[in-house]
């Protein structure tokens, strides 16, 4: 397997639409996805001492943060309107090599710094709500 370009990792943002079509929230220097799963221990005396996990069941979850420039696209626009609301929206995250996950998620956190002579960056957090779909 061929390493990959982190900056080919994309977090998008849906436009509204049906079906969604999705603009790059824009001036992203670092992304960070992460699966979370809960397991359900279906452990009994006939287990022989060892702990029996149950396929499927538990709760499962996509986490992403991301950090960037604050560069006023669009699409950074809706991410601030969506964390003002407590809106849940379509996002997508895409890959070098061509894979997606899309899911509908819910802006946590957005914070935004900056300083007199430098660049205002931003950073988010997001948290899924529903199944999230690879591709």
């Amino acid at each position: 397997m061929a390493a990959e370009k982190g900056s080919a990792f994309l977090l998008k943002i849906g436009d509204g639409g049906t079906p969604p079509g999705y603009r790059t929230v824009a001036g992203l220097r670092t992304t960070q996805l992460s699966i979370n799963g809960e397991a359900v221990a279906i452990t009994n005396k006939d287990s022989g001492g060892w702990r029996e996990l149950l396929a499927g069941a538990g709760v499962r979850s996509v986490s992403v943060s991301a950090a960037g420039v604050f560069t006023g696209s669009a699409a950074e626009a809706r991410v601030r309107a969506n964390a003002l609301a407590g809106t849940i929206d379509d996002y997508r995250l895409t890959f070098e090599g061509g894979e997606t996950l899309t899911a509908r998620f819910l802006v946590t956190r957005l914070d935004y710094a900056g300083d007199y002579n430098g660049e205002r960056s931003y950073t988010i957090a997001l948290e899924s709500s529903g199944p999230a779909v690879a591709a």
